[in-house]
């Protein structure tokens, strides 16, 4: 993986997604004790980052390849940003969807003329589903993350970052990446190598499902023991994936991890001071941000908000916080 890639997929985003503003509120930095930046991908179409890719990837087979249709395997914010893409591209789409995946992602992605088809994430294995599905019916299979165009495209993100802080007069800053598989975190790392090396990319997860940054600690790649039951559904995964993980050992900096409360609270305090909708997945790094900063080093802090497609009973938990 190289910038090259990287800016040819940024070439065929342009005119289809969207360049996400980077947000910033001195009552952030006033809880924070430092500036914040709040890169807001729940701002991107199917509101998250996941269309970047999506687009990426589909857009980069053969004519005759992607007719074929697509087939993806996702809790929601991948399936959406597939199914768009595919849409625009005129093919059919089939997404493997946890049966406990929120019913906003669900409804979403067959509102955009998707084919759902419903696992267990706690019993049946997606990958195998997702292979016999594509073999039976002939379909392309789009990797949430550990796809090299799929990395390319949400490293887009990461050139938008670099430039958007160059302007903003930040040059060293910790970037702390809402983390699953590690596609965005892994591609946004190699874009700011390129093009803002002062910058450190740092995973954030939820406690408890860290495997990104027990993986980075112990050097290998380990597994979250489980795969369910914490509101953070967007980046639970099983571990890194084997194309993220050494992009992330090379670039990325320790590991954050939050509590679910404090997941709602960064969602509660980013629908007050920046008008924006963040799911709980999508708000852990502005949480680390928030209320891990003896952990983050220098005068900036720089924090995606990775989506915003949230249930409404959660966003009403979230808004009890304030």
């Amino acid at each position: 993986m190289d910038i090259a890639r990287i800016d040819a997929a940024a070439a065929r985003l342009a005119g289809h997604a969207r360049r996400t503003p980077l947000l910033s509120s001195p009552f952030l930095d006033e809880i924070a004790g430092r500036r914040v930046l709040v890169k807001a991908e729940c701002l991107q179409h199917t509101g998250s980052f996941k269309f970047r890719g999506a687009w990426s990837a589909i857009s980069a087979m053969p004519p005759e390849t992607r007719a074929r249709g697509i087939i993806a395997f996702s809790s929601g914010n991948h399936a959406q940003g597939v199914a768009l893409a595919a849409k625009l591209h005129g093919v059919p789409a089939v997404i493997i969807m946890p049966s406990d995946a929120p019913a906003a992602k669900v409804a979403g992605t067959r509102g955009l003329g998707a084919e759902v088809v419903p696992y267990d994430r706690a019993s049946e294995d997606r990958d195998a589903l997702g292979e016999k599905l594509s073999q039976e019916r002939g379909l392309v299979l789009v990797k949430p993350f550990d796809e090299p165009e799929v990395i390319a495209g949400q490293a887009s993100c990461g050139l938008e970052i670099a430039e958007q802080a160059a302007e903003a007069g930040v040059s060293q800053a910790d970037v702390l990446v809402c983390c699953g598989g590690g596609g965005l975190t892994s591609g946004i790392a190699l874009a700011l190598e390129a093009r803002a090396p002062g910058m450190r990319v740092r995973p954030a997860e939820p406690e408890g499902f860290d495997d990104a940054a027990r993986s980075l600690a112990s050097g290998k790649i380990e597994r979250n023991v489980r795969l369910s039951g914490n509101i953070c559904d967007a980046i639970i995964t099983p571990q890194p994936g084997n194309l993220t993980f050494p992009i992330m050992k090379r670039l990325c900096g320790p590991g954050l991890a939050v509590s679910e409360d404090e997941a709602l609270r960064a969602m509660a305090l980013a629908f007050r001071h920046l008008k924006i909708v963040a799911e709980p997945g999508g708000a852990v790094a502005l949480a680390a941000a928030l209320f891990r900063g003896a952990d983050i080093e220098g005068d900036a802090v720089i924090c995606t908000v990775s989506g915003g497609n949230v249930d409404p009973a959660i966003f009403a938990r979230a808004l009890e916080t304030l």
